[in-house]
This record gives C-alpha cells, structure tokens and sequence, in this order.
C-alpha cells in the first residue's frame, strides 16, 4: 500500500546514531532541559521555562482542555476532529463554529493554524485580538503545521507568555518520525510548569529527548527541507490537476483537493492500493499527502490517468 492519508513528511531527518545509554537509563532532568532549551528557540518561545516536552500530543490535548474552568468551547471548523472530542472530555459544552467572530464566545477556544485540512492560516495579530477578547478565557492554537507555513510569522509562540494563549507544536509531522511521539506545549511558565507535574518524571523517552535535540538543533536540514516540501507540493499539484481535481488548499505536507467524484476516486486509488484521506461531512472533498518515492509517484500517476472526457478519472490505460 502506498499510504498518502497522511500529513507526515515522507522524507524523515536522518537521525544520527544514538548512544546506546539513552535506551539503557532513565533520563536526566538536564535532557529534558536541553531540549526544551533548543525547542524554545526552534519555535521563537520566550524562554525554555515557556515549553513542556510531551510524548506527543495527543496524550495532553485533554490535559490543555481542562486548564479552562468548565463551560462553552469552541473549535474552529472543519478541523481535526480530535480537539471537539477532548474538550467534550474535559467537561466542556462543545461548538465546531465556522465563523471566527464566535469563537469569542466561548470560554475555550480552539484554532487550528494552519488548518488541517485546508490549510488556512490567521494572522498573528488577528488571534491576539481573539486573546483579548476572550480574557480571561483561553485561546489554544495547534501549530502542528506551523513549520511549512508561508508566513511562519503567523506563530504566537512568541506570545504565550500571555496568561490565556497555549501554543500546540508537533514533532514528529514536519520531520518524518512521529513514531518518536514527541510534542511540544508553549505556554506561561506558571501553566508550562503545571502541565510538567501533570505529566511527572520521565514523560518523554531517552531516545525520544536525543531526536529531538538533534533534529530541532539542525536549521540547515530544516531549511532545506522547507524548499524541498514545497518543490515537491508543486508537483504533487501539478498532478492532481492534470487529473482533473482542483486543488482547494493545503499545505506544502498534504494537499486538499476538490471533486464532485471524490467517492469515485478514492476508491479507484483504493483499488490501486493507494490510501487517501476521506471526510465525513464533506463528501466532495479528498486530502492527499505526498508521495515520497519515484514508484510512488508512478503509482499515483497511473491510478489518477484520465481519459478524454475533461476532469474525469478514467480508466488506467
């Protein structure tokens, strides 16, 4: 199978060799600060004291949720469906809104930047107005794909020195390891430390802790890798197209496309033993990710050959 439902990078950091102590001990307060420490500075945080290493993120989207007081949340929507599940689970009353004004209604608001997945991204000063309005409520961001954002500067990771702004960053997505499963949350240091004792000792693996260091410390891999993403979202793009499928948004880790058909094509890929994203509610709607291999290129060139009707997904020839 080749697996494009995903928004993982295909092309993973080469990570470097390990020390075979990381496997063999418990770690050290000092890795975990080491790496917060070169985390902060990876994402523009005030301080390493703004930023709690977690074993991804999925483990603390509930532990976030509770740090508002019980009431109305609201999640931007359509998103990530697991931030309307975690917050119904921390006692909130939840609305997926579709109108950015609502979330200042709410007590908790939740805002994907950029979107998964169409990739929508707000502007910095547009979400610290939202801050404000919802003060003393809290604003949560998930940048889990901040890192390919045209405008990184869209980033309130600068700002979550404010009382009432968490900043949600992943690892594993930007590079290619989220079997590492290792997170980041930005926040107050009051909050940051919360969360940290929340977690306890040993959170985060040795293993996990040296990756992450490594990999968050190598700004030219890092910049490299941006070009390469979006070398390889343009081509990706250009495929689709010539598909028949219009492209409607994304982000240089996976593209949104578009098509009355979209039932049709997924399962005419399925049949070529190619896995996109389907969506519920939105039916004509279909995500892919990037393929990471010339064979899966072709593969996916041949599955989405079109015959002579325009925009239609014939028939492989």
């Amino acid at each position: 199978m080749v697996d494009l439902s995903t928004g993982i990078n295909p092309f993973s950091y080469p990570l470097p060799r390990l020390d075979a102590e990381v496997f063999a001990r418990l770690p050290e307060p000092a890795d975990v600060d080491r790496l917060a420490a070169i985390a902060a500075v990876a994402y523009a945080a005030p301080s390493a004291d703004h930023v709690v290493a977690a074993p991804g993120l999925q483990l603390v989207l509930p532990m976030v949720a509770a740090l508002a007081p019980r009431g109305r949340a609201a999640v931007l929507s359509p998103t990530f469906d697991e931030h309307a599940r975690v917050a119904a689970l921390a006692g909130h009353t939840v609305r997926e809104v579709t109108e950015f004004p609502e979330l200042a209604e709410a007590e908790l608001a939740i805002v994907v930047n950029p979107n998964n997945p169409d990739g929508r991204l707000i502007a910095r000063d547009t979400l610290l107005a939202l801050a404000d309005a919802l003060a003393p409520g809290l604003l949560v961001v998930d940048e889990a794909f901040m890192d390919v954002a045209p405008e990184p500067a869209a980033s309130l990771a600068a700002h979550v020195g404010r009382r009432n702004v968490v900043v949600l960053r992943s690892f594993g997505k930007f590079f290619g390891l989220a079997g590492v499963r290792l997170g980041f949350v930005l926040a107050a240091p009051e909050i940051a430390a919360r969360l940290a004792a929340t977690l306890g000792p040993w959170a985060v693996s040795g293993p996990a802790l040296a990756a992450g260091a490594a990999a968050l410390a190598d700004t030219a891999w890092i910049a490299a890798m941006r070009a390469r993403l979006a070398d390889t979202a343009r081509r990706l793009d250009a495929l689709l197209i010539a598909a028949g499928l219009e492209v409607a948004g994304g982000t240089t880790l996976f593209r949104l496309v578009r098509t009355p058909a979209a039932g049709a094509v997924f399962d005419r890929l399925g049949r070529a033993g190619i896995v996109v994203r389907r969506f519920a509610g939105h039916p004509s709607w279909l995500r892919f990710g990037l393929p990471g291999s010339e064979t899966d290129w072709r593969r996916l060139a041949t599955a989405l050959s079109i015959d002579a009707a325009p925009g239609v997904v014939g028939e492989e020839r």
